[in-house]
């Protein structure tokens, strides 16, 4: 079965769920390459060094992003993130994937432009195929 992205990134401080997920997109053959960061600043500073190289190959097509994060949270990451993304010269599809079950938050994410889609932890195989496909 042949990879459905080449490269997807999850930005999340949970290991646990950040090592599971891995798994799943590893064992499902969903993508090539897994990019891990702990929190949105580690994000966005390979995302700028991204830009800034000509060869943007490692720049993922697909995007996890958690809301809640140390040092940078993921709304301030999708706050710096949209005002970069259109530099980036590639299509990502950025889903916010978060504990979070309050109306506010997932209105909140839904409402920002670059986020195609809101989840709410665990995320099931199945939608891990229709993210990856």
């Amino acid at each position: 079965m042949p990879h459905h992205v080449k490269n997807v990134c999850i930005i999340d401080d949970d290991n646990i769920y950040v090592k599971l997920v891995s798994k799943i997109i590893n064992l499902q053959k969903l993508s090539e390459k897994v990019l891990i960061f702990n929190n949105g600043k580690e994000a966005l500073h390979f995302f700028l060094s991204a830009m800034e190289c000509l060869e943007r190959k490692d720049i993922p097509q697909v995007i996890l992003l958690d809301l809640n994060m140390p040092v940078m949270d993921g709304w301030e990451f999708l706050r710096e993130f949209s005002k970069i993304k259109n530099k980036i010269c590639k299509n990502i599809e950025l889903y916010v994937v978060s504990s979070s079950i309050d109306i506010r938050d997932i209105d909140r994410a839904k409402s920002i432009d670059i986020v195609s889609d809101y989840f709410t932890k665990p995320i099931k195989r199945d939608d891990f195929q229709r993210l990856l496909t």
